[in-house]
């Protein structure tokens, strides 16, 4: 009896092809099972959450009222953030200070006088620094919250029922 026949099967009953396939499952299932690698499990075990509050620098927000977006973030306390395209979940808004245009204003004596700025336009642009709080992981890099990174310069999105805009976090405390 030969080892292979004409039609390529091994002692004429099993396929070559089919024996390669069967290895290469059999590497799979060893693989995921065996080798996890450095991820490590789902349930982290002793990893440390702290509070962490961060200042979210938006600007020139176009919106037809300034001052009811911000009483909004000031009534619900609440938002969604989205973090590199990452949708984390809700966070608490600590505070909202809006900021003001402000124009250097030449006097007649040669001073500068800083003034409101003037122009229409800019009633309809808002800028404001808004401090929100959640539970980052800390990692040896920094804070972690929602599987990112959370440094200064990260941009981010606020999200919520009649609004979704991006920020920028200008500065991270952790408690």
């Amino acid at each position: 009896m030969k080892v292979l026949d004409s039609q390529g099967r091994l002692f004429g009953k099993l396929s070559i092809l089919d024996i390669g396939a069967g290895l290469v499952i059999l590497l799979v299932i060893i693989g995921i099972f065996l080798l996890p690698g450095k991820s490590g499990s789902v349930a982290q075990i002793g990893v440390t959450t702290k509070p962490v509050e961060m200042d979210v620098l938006v600007r020139g927000l176009s919106v037809r009222n300034p001052n009811a977006l911000v009483q909004e973030f000031e009534k619900s306390k609440k938002t969604n953030i989205i973090i590199r395209n990452q949708p984390h979940g809700e966070v608490e808004v600590k505070s909202v200070r809006r900021l003001i245009d402000e124009l250097a204003v030449p006097q007649p004596d040669g001073t500068l006088k800083v003034m409101p700025d003037p122009r229409v336009e800019d009633s309809f642009r808002l800028n404001m620094i808004l401090t929100i709080a959640g539970k980052a992981t800390m990692t040896e890099t920094g804070p972690v919250l929602g599987n990112n990174k959370l440094k200064i310069g990260t941009p981010v999105e606020l999200d919520g029922p009649l609004y979704n805009f991006n920020g920028s976090v200008i500065e991270v405390r952790i408690q």
